[in-house]
């Protein structure tokens, strides 16, 4: 079995034993970040994402983990568990949000801080601010556990 099927196998398992009922399930492989992008069709989905993507979280870990020991191999990748392409448009709103307060922050000149997120939205923000048209924009992490988040500020 290849890699798409294993971790489609796996999910699949993973879900009937939660008891958790879908209805589809889509991988894209993204060569470039050695990633697999899997999106679940539930309509189970609020138990799916949890409270603040926790338990998306905890599934996504859960099923690389386990995909990794079935496929019994050394090489290592990354997957990315959405449902109903939750986290996608979650991405697209820090995003927007982080836009947002650089606007302002270019306008004030004022630091601008972004409300605590998970390490995963940290990292899209960080990734995404390091591209064009950020050049003049710096972030950084602060606080610690749940309270960690970005404050963006000019270099």
């Amino acid at each position: 079995m290849d890699i798409e099927d294993t971790i489609k196998t796996t999910l699949e398992e993973l879900l009937k034993q939660l008891d958790i009922n879908f209805s589809k399930i889509d991988i894209d492989e993204d060569e470039e970040k050695d990633t697999y992008n899997v999106n679940i069709v539930s309509e189970d989905q609020s138990l799916l994402i949890g409270q603040r993507g926790g338990n998306i979280q905890a599934l996504q870990h859960l099923l690389k983990i386990l995909t990794w020991h079935n496929l019994g191999t050394e090489r290592q990748f990354h997957i990315v568990l959405d449902v109903d392409n939750y986290r996608q448009k979650q991405e697209e709103n820090v995003i927007s949000l982080a836009e947002r307060k650089i606007a302002i922050l270019r306008k004030t000149r004022r630091p601008q801080s972004l409300p605590p997120m998970s390490p995963y939205f940290r990292r899209k923000i960080h990734l995404h601010l390091m591209g064009a048209g950020f050049e003049d924009i710096e972030t950084e992490s602060r606080e610690q556990g749940e309270r960690r988040h970005i404050v963006i500020k000019l270099k």
